[in-house]
């Protein structure tokens, strides 16, 4: 039987209002962005960020590529196989076997009224199974299509992981990535829970404490006031000049620079700019360069700065990520972005394998969804730099007393 609950939640902090941006970047709309925590639709689907034309560059694709296991700043050396590798099975087949048991499932709405008056609301879908509960968070990101959460899913019966997954294959309702993942996560917390293992255990990886950056549009000093030990994400803006950039880079803070170039109509919308473009390159040499835009004569601007390109928002599955005009060094992962378990852990293996190092990020969760990404960040990229902060750090400006990173690793079963 369905139950709704709408719960009330601390306010939480936004991004900042920027110029809105993108002149041609994509013919797509992408939802409105949480503070640092950027989130975009599926390509080519509902709120769809387009992908970046797959015109070949032979000699830039070329510096891209590492073998598997090839060693560079602490990565794998070339004898040291995935994880995973060292069995026979994938990241994927690990789980998808699992029993899980489902009785009903209730939804639970969580809003947050922010200091910009945007609302910033969440469902919980909760799936019920033998005296034990799994959470999932559909983090979509327009208010009005909580609406529309499906509350009536013939789900009940027990099922492999694997076979509830083709079973959500069928439903229409669900096709949107985000709100996927939501009834997704929660049957990989109910199966974890039911067979009394954490992610880590059902996959045979250690959960390690996990390194996180505060991301931001204040100015990191303030932060900084209050902890000297502090890393941040920053998302660039069009009034950064070289005095800044140079002030940035005294601090030895800034891990990575967003540049948002896949976002169009949203509150963060960031045209693509060449000088600017140049002057995170120049000014921040140690800087992850996120999102760049790579036509229209961006590319050169990026020349001497191969390594340090990550994407994100263009990123919804494994063939987004095998389409893209380069082959990166990082990748942002953010779980909800590709809808299924399957979908995201088979992404994460081919980064593995190709020696490409990555990250978290998070979505401006109100619920569940924030521990979980930080779960993951445990077991699969516990040292990077991963924009998983938690929660409190949205809440109010910068004061003693929040969670320092690394973040414990989480103890019992779960995701």
């Amino acid at each position: 039987m369905l139950e709704l609950d709408c719960e009330a939640v601390p306010v939480e902090r936004p991004v900042g209002e920027v110029p809105r941006r993108v002149r041609a970047v994509a013919a797509g709309a992408v939802e409105p962005a949480e503070r640092g925590d950027d989130g975009v639709g599926r390509l080519a689907e509902t709120h769809a960020a387009e992908r970046p034309t797959r015109n070949e560059r032979p000699a830039f694709r070329q510096l891209g590529r590492r073998r598997c296991g090839e060693h560079q700043s602490g990565h794998r050396r070339d004898d040291q196989p995935p994880p995973h590798m060292l069995g026979s099975m994938s990241l994927w087949a690990e789980v998808a076997g699992l029993d899980v048991r489902v009785d009903d499932y209730a939804l639970r709405r969580r809003e947050s009224q922010t200091p910009s008056d945007w609302t910033r609301v969440t469902t919980t879908v909760v799936l019920h199974g033998d005296g034990t509960t799994g959470e999932g968070e559909d983090v979509t990101y327009e208010a009005a299509m909580h609406d529309a959460v499906p509350g009536e899913l013939m789900l009940a019966g027990t099922w492999t992981l694997d076979d509830l997954s083709r079973r959500l294959d069928g439903e229409d309702s669900l096709a949107e990535g985000y709100r996927r993942w939501a009834f997704e996560s929660a049957a990989l917390d109910l199966a974890l829970q039911q067979n009394e293992l954490g992610l880590g255990e059902a996959l045979g990886r250690e959960e390690r404490p996990v390194r996180f950056v505060v991301s931001t549009r204040a100015a990191p000093e303030r932060w900084l006031e209050f902890e000297p030990g502090l890393e941040f994400k920053l998302d660039a803006e069009m009034d950064w000049d070289r005095a800044l950039l140079r002030r940035l880079r005294e601090l030895e803070r800034v891990r990575v620079v967003d540049l948002k170039a896949y976002y169009r109509g949203t509150s963060v919308d960031l045209a693509p700019d060449p000088e600017l473009y140049r002057a995170v390159v120049e000014e921040l040499p140690d800087a992850i360069i996120e999102d760049p835009w790579l036509e229209d004569g961006l590319l050169e601007t990026l020349a001497g700065a191969e390594d340090r390109l990550s994407f994100d928002a263009p990123i919804h599955s494994l063939d987004d990520l095998d389409g893209l005009p380069v082959e990166p060094r990082w990748l942002n992962i953010k779980p909800s972005r590709f809808g299924t378990t399957r979908g995201l852990l088979d992404t994460i293996e081919a980064c593995e394998e190709r020696g490409i190092r990555m990250y978290g990020g998070g979505q401006y969760e109100l619920g569940p969804g924030r521990p979980q990404i930080q779960r993951l960040a445990s077991v699969f990229y516990p040292d990077g730099p991963n924009d998983v902060a938690p929660s409190a750090y949205n809440e109010g400006e910068p004061r003693e007393g929040l969670p320092q990173s690394p973040l414990p690793p989480r103890e019992g079963p779960g995701l």
